[in-house]
């Protein structure tokens, strides 16, 4: 076991009394969820808990309850998480059940679910919130055997001692509760887990079947009215009048109230408030600049040509390089906005009253929205209590919560209980958006070897558009980075992977036709451009070389790569992204004339897999979401206006068209990394460049199936 020395304050590692419940309380500052088993365990129900503060309950019949303060919007932290815990705990699985936590900054940190970063940031603390309980635990029963807690072990929720007695983990929590916190715990070799590394199955797969409701549009509660919200319908536009009588009369609304730029309709059901939605006549006024498309293009078309006033990144001369080159290798790649498109469109629940505020709902950034919610409405955080759902998707659309301030606004407005849901045209049309974005590479080729590498990116709202500290920085004496900003009045934040889900492409793309333009395989040409990194790295670097290389190699060796198939193209990609290593191998066939895309081969080096099943789907989730979104996501603007607002129109990756997917992690007893977006990055480049492979044309614009050259 590793010996760690544990550091805690007031606020963070709090040990307290539990009077009321004659329990063990302990609070930790960690972000940490937990799940019920999908075991069936036939016991006596408990009568009675002992609290381990807001994270740990231990019941007399010794079942183990973890809250969950991390927001689940279908990652599987609401599982993967508590495994961790358990572990540490050193309980059976089939013992634990879990509770949804609210927002709580009291004892909970970075209660946030974005950046693929949960399950990296609570590793620790969910590591030592367990461990240290257990340790409490051990010196409770220590005592009460009169020996030293040295000579005790623990297994499956009970301790024992050399004489081959034992104690159950609920016999020992109420006197654990007046024992100090300790300053040191032993945490497992990770070569010694019994959890971590196993299939567990999805805790709430039970609930979501039988349709259980546990997402925020299931919400109902007593008096409440259903909203409905009609807003500019373009960007750079604002309220000037609107008529409302025939709204009022749809059987079933309530009231209507304006505020801001837009319109709330209430009513007794979600359809009914829809219908008064469509009957409100409103006139619309311009305010500010009406966007379109074609001006996009332009725009980052003519930034691109510009020099940025600072570069991002600068080794060796690259314009002198250029210069002197054999031959300029240039080329330009373009990618349009995009809707998130949650299955389950945004909605939150809001009960504005004196004493309090209410929120309940699916929000990736509760502390965040509560924050933004207190500054709107004039009330102290302290009044403000946020309960969180499960989420039907997120994607970075949920981080904004403005669904929250408006469902927060018209419940102030109408002092009732207010649900507000958006329609499919709502979530379309009044969204926040991936960022258009473009890239212009330059290679600079002589004596058979890329000798300067120069990128430019422009993106809509994009303070940097790049990634300047990733490969192949660091792998060659001559990389210039740079990066423009187009300021736009379209809303637009993060979209799984920002910024690299379309760099990705671009970069894996450029690379593959260099190698083939140098005459080289275009794997060994990544490999050789790594060795040099490793031999003699160029400035700063975000990357891990061997790592890098690990992927790159597993993936090859197990997509058969360089054996030729009759009829199947390859094409590979790498990508670094959220700390994850990941490579990937597209085979696509050519069927009635255009191809398609028929395996993924994925290698993946993430640190230590938590839950292989869990991590396996979403690292299939990725990408077959990248391999959707490069052949077939395409949005456009008119007037301000998107031209797309339900499916019928924004075309989505089927089921049907879902390639196999072929998932390989490399086996480490590293700290664990994200997964959650890192597969999706490659996606895009693999598919393109074994389009490539089957078509001899190369793709240079998402969506793919938009070329005619390919497509057509």
């Amino acid at each position: 076991m590793t010996l760690i020395k544990t550091t805690y304050n007031r606020r963070s590692f709090l040990k307290v009394s539990a009077a009321s419940s004659g329990g063990l309380m302990i609070g930790f500052s960690w972000m940490v969820s937990c799940s019920p088993t999908p075991e069936v365990v036939k016991r006596v129900p408990p009568s009675e808990w002992f609290d381990i503060n807001a994270f740990l309950s231990i019941a007399d019949n010794g079942q183990v309850t973890i809250m969950s303060p991390n927001p689940e919007i279908g990652q599987n932290v609401k599982t993967s998480m508590p495994m961790v815990v358990a572990e540490e705990l050193d309980v059976n699985w089939a013992d634990v059940i879990v509770k949804q936590a609210g927002l709580n900054t009291d004892v909970f940190t970075r209660q946030v679910a974005g950046g693929s970063q949960s399950i990296r940031q609570g590793w620790n603390g969910l590591r030592m919130a367990g461990a240290t309980a257990r340790k409490m635990l051990i010196n409770a029963a220590a005592q009460q055997w009169n020996t030293d807690p040295a000579t005790l072990t623990t297994e499956n929720g009970k301790i024992r001692n050399s004489n081959g007695d034992q104690l159950t983990y609920a016999e020992v929590a109420s006197a654990a509760a007046r024992l100090d916190v300790p300053e040191e715990v032993e945490l497992k070799d990770p070569r010694e887990f019994k959890i971590i590394s196993t299939d567990r199955g999805n805790v709430d797969m039970e609930s979501i079947l039988s349709g259980q409701p546990l997402f925020g549009i299931d919400t109902k509660r007593e008096g409440m009215q259903y909203a409905a919200v009609l807003r500019p319908p373009a960007f750079g536009m604002k309220l000037s009048a609107f008529e409302d009588s025939e709204a009022r009369n749809v059987n079933g609304v309530s009231d209507v109230v304006q505020f801001g730029d837009k319109i709330a309709i209430l009513a007794n059901s979600t359809w009914t408030a829809m219908k008064g939605q469509k009957a409100i006549k409103a006139e619309w006024k311009k305010d500010g600049t009406l966007e379109d498309s074609d001006y996009h293009d332009r725009e980052m078309l003519a930034l691109l040509n510009k020099t940025a006033p600072e570069p991002r990144r600068e080794d060796g001369n690259v314009k002198e390089q250029l210069e002197q080159a054999d031959k300029v290798l240039e080329r330009t790649y373009e990618g349009p906005f995009l809707p998130h498109n949650c299955l389950e469109p945004m909605n939150f629940f809001a009960n504005v009253t004196d004493e309090k505020v209410e929120l309940y709902g699916p929000i990736q950034t509760p502390e965040w929205t509560r924050k933004r919610v207190s500054e709107l409405l004039g009330r102290d955080e302290s009044e403000i209590v946020i309960d969180m759902s499960r989420m039907g998707g997120g994607f970075g659309r949920r981080l904004y919560g403005d669904f929250v301030l408006e469902a927060a606004e018209i419940s102030d407005k109408i002092r009732k209980p207010v649900q507000l849901v958006f329609t499919r045209e709502d979530d379309m049309t009044a969204g926040t958006y991936r960022p258009g974005s473009k890239y212009k590479f330059k290679a600079a080729l002589k004596d058979g070897k890329m000798t300067a590498y120069y990128l430019v990116g422009v993106g809509a709202n994009m303070r940097n558009a790049t990634r300047e500290k990733n490969w192949p920085a660091g792998a060659l004496d001559h990389y210039l980075v740079e990066s423009h900003n187009l300021k736009s009045n379209i809303t637009t934040g993060a979209w799984r992977a920002p910024i690299t889900n379309f760099l990705a492409f671009a970069e894996q793309s450029f690379i593959d036709e260099v190698a083939e333009e140098l005459g080289q395989d275009p794997v060994q040409f990544r490999l050789d451009l790594f060795e040099r990194a490793r031999k003699n790295p160029v400035g700063e670097l975000d990357y891990d070389v061997d790592k890098f290389v690990g992927v790159i190699q597993l993936a090859a060796e197990k997509s058969g790569w360089g054996q030729k198939q009759d009829g199947i193209f390859k094409g590979f990609s790498a990508y670094y992204s959220h700390n994850t290593y990941v490579a990937e191998v597209a085979e696509v066939v050519i069927e009635r004339s255009k191809p398609k895309v028929t395996k993924m081969t994925v290698a993946i080096d993430c640190g230590i897999v938590i839950n292989p099943i869990a991590a396996e789907n979403q690292a299939m989730g990725g990408v077959i979401d990248g391999i959707g979104h490069a052949l077939y996501g395409d949005f456009r603007f008119d007037n301000g206006q998107p031209q797309a607002n339900n499916f019928d129109r924004y075309r989505l990756i089927r089921m049907k068209e879902a390639p196999e997917v072929d998932i390989h992690f490399v086996k480490s007893y590293n700290d664990p990394t994200g997964l959650g977006e890192p597969t999706l990055p490659p996606a895009g480049g693999a598919v393109a460049n074994a389009i490539y492979s089957a078509t001899g044309k190369r793709l240079y614009k998402q969506p793919f199936t938009k070329q005619d050259v390919v497509f057509g």
